[in-house]
């Protein structure tokens, strides 16, 4: 599987009865990899994992596969914060067609460094698809060392992190310690460049969902060996990298994407959309960086 450079963390449409809208899923794929996404991730943190069933995943993995075919490369998210449940889902998921699964930290339960190593060997043995690790310890509350990450990567099938703990120390050390053909991936947008200056791979984006087609600019400029482009782009994206996440993900990227023409719908409890203040803000923020 060739992972890509610019993938979408997709949000999960739903209907005014909020079950997912699997129509407007399929849409949403379509129009991500249309401005700037050469892979998307269905059911990660934004696409509202923990209250999406395991039966609504699948559907989705099979949905967005089926409407991007080749375009595009799609990883299943797959975690959970038991490990039973998630070797579960991974098995059933590799028959829907997808190209990789990704697997977050376990969240709540604060594992050790070796419960952690131990979790994501175990899913990765029960699978032959090639797994992404991913630490976001502001949602799980448990940061996945470096250490740690280099030996998840001498199994053949960890192929590379989703890596939003925010240290570049941290991305420093992985750079430096793990196997070149190990990908790291940025999964905080405002951390693309930096990520990218440290010698990752990429980004897994929330805001490439309305500025796509302009984060591909970025991260082009940068490959092309033209750093002063992508500076100027990282400095005009940053107020829409920040403004994102003005209230809890996804709900103010569902907000936004009324204004390119997807109906994602609302949030599932517990999560709530924006208040009008919010709604206000991103109504202004829209307009100066698209507008």
């Amino acid at each position: 599987m060739a992972l890509n450079r610019i993938m979408t963390a997709m949000v999960t449409p739903f209907n005014d009865k909020m079950e997912v809208n699997y129509p407007e899923a399929e849409k949403l794929a379509h129009y991500l990899i249309e401005h700037g996404s050469d892979g998307i991730v269905v059911c990660g943190t934004t696409g509202e994992s923990p209250t999406v069933s395991d039966e609504e995943k699948l559907e989705l993995f099979r949905t967005v596969k089926k409407a991007v075919g080749s375009k595009a490369t799609v990883i299943a998210g797959i975690g959970s914060n038991t490990t039973d449940g998630s070797i579960n889902l991974a098995r059933k998921a590799e028959k829907t067609g997808v190209d990789g699964l990704m697997a977050v930290v376990p969240y709540y339960n604060k594992p050790s460094q070796e419960g952690l190593y131990q979790h994501f060997r175990a899913i990765a043995e029960a699978i032959s698809l090639p797994l992404m690790v991913y630490n976001i310890p502001g949602r799980t509350s448990i940061n996945l060392l470096p250490e740690t990450v280099l030996r998840l990567s001498e199994i053949p099938n960890i192929t590379s992190i989703k890596e939003a703990a925010g240290s570049m120390d941290q991305v420093s050390e992985m750079r430096r310690i793990l196997p070149e053909d190990f990908l790291i991936f940025s999964g905080d947008d405002s951390l693309t460049l930096p990520m990218l200056a440290l010698g990752c791979d990429g980004i897994i984006s929330v805001a490439a969902h309305v500025v796509g087609d302009e984060i591909k600019q970025l991260v082009e400029a940068w490959f092309n060996g033209d750093p002063q482009t992508a500076l100027q782009w990282h400095l005009k994206l940053m107020p829409m990298f920040k403004g994102v996440f003005v209230t809890t993900n996804p709900v103010p990227v569902k907000y936004l994407l009324k204004k390119v023409g997807i109906n994602a719908g609302g949030v599932k409890l517990p999560l709530v959309c924006a208040a009008p203040e919010e709604e206000a803000f991103l109504d202004d923020l829209y307009q100066k960086i698209k507008g």
